[in-house]
């Protein structure tokens, strides 16, 4: 289940709900009992192996010779 960050405008207190995609837009009130929230825009990694020790890998070269304009076989 997705988990959504919310910071509370009252406190300033920052938590997080898990819930279903479907009420992803519900407001939520946070553990003090505020109700005046605000939900938080995530940032998610997604990446290759850099952070992990190794290094990212390169995508491959294309092949060489032609197919068409993007192959340089159009001259």
């Amino acid at each position: 289940m997705p988990r959504y960050e919310f910071r509370c405008r009252a406190c300033a207190a920052t938590f997080e709900v898990s819930r279903p995609m479907s009420d992803s837009a519900a407001p939520a009130s946070c553990p003090q009992g505020h109700g005046d929230t605000v939900k938080l825009l995530s940032t998610v990694a997604v990446g290759g192996g850099a952070g992990r020790g190794g290094a990212a890998q390169a995508a491959p070269a294309p092949a060489a010779g032609g197919g068409g304009c993007c192959g340089g076989g159009c001259c």
